[in-house]
């Protein structure tokens, strides 16, 4: 997978520009808008798709991926919904949650893909990875392409860089999770950062609920003591709410 995504950002730029996203859509390949002269930007492409369910999958995209690339996203969409299950399954057991509140609401889950390609910057002062955010969603599951440092999450106030580990991933608590947790499990406020020397191509996978699912704190974790700190909403209309 990784030999496959370094070969697509290498491919020569109209190859890549025949994946622009189209007009309204969020899916394909490009760069961040720029909204204001003040902004930070961000420094960098991305390819950005949904690989799950497949129902979803945008008909001008996967389809014109070269055949290998394709077909190493496919069987890679499919492993990362397994370990995405397993941990939903292990961070239920940790809660103390009834195995199916997290099982029906992400069994059948969204998942889209998003890789990035930072290269050197020769201002990295003036640049930025990717801005400060949290993630809207269940689980952000990261592997770095190559072994290059940028990721950082913010502590206590203060940003801490993430080392990447040899043939391991990074999984980032999202919004969705600290709702479903009542939140016991916190959203992870995070950024990317640049360098002058080396580029750095992370991946990174986003596990959802079902979009016909209904999402709030888990009803198993809901006590006299532990009220509901969120409503409860239909993943639909939290996502068009966005």
């Amino acid at each position: 997978m990784k030999m496959e995504v370094q070969q697509f950002f290498n491919l020569p730029m109209g190859e890549k520009k025949k994946l622009w996203p189209k007009p309204g859509e969020i899916e394909g390949f490009g760069q961040a808008f720029v909204v204001s002269e003040e902004q930070k930007l961000n420094w960098g492409d991305r390819f950005y798709m949904i690989t799950l369910p497949t129902y979803l999958r945008n008909p001008h995209l996967f389809p014109n991926l070269h055949l290998a690339f394709r077909e190493t996203m496919e069987a890679y969409s499919v492993e990362l919904k397994h370990l995405a299950m397993k941990l939903l399954d292990l961070m239920a057991e940790a809660l103390g949650m009834d195995p199916n509140d997290m099982r029906l609401l992400f069994e059948e889950g969204h998942q889209g893909i998003r890789m990035n390609n930072y290269p050197p910057c020769p201002e990295p002062e003036l640049a930025i990875g990717l801005s400060s955010h949290s993630d809207a969603v269940g689980l952000t599951i990261l592997v770095q392409v190559n072994e290059m440092e940028g990721l950082q999450i913010k502590k206590n106030g203060v940003w801490v860089p993430i080392k990447p580990l040899p043939n391991a991933f990074v999984v980032n608590i999202g919004d969705i999770m600290e709702i479903i947790s009542n939140g016991i499990y916190k959203s992870v406020e995070h950024r990317a950062t640049v360098n002058s020397d080396k580029e750095r191509v992370p991946v990174a996978t986003f596990y959802n609920p079902k979009l016909d699912g209904e999402m709030g704190p888990a009803p198993s974790l809901i006590t006299p003591q532990t009220p509901p700190l969120f409503k409860r909403i239909s993943v639909a209309d939290y996502y068009s709410g966005m």
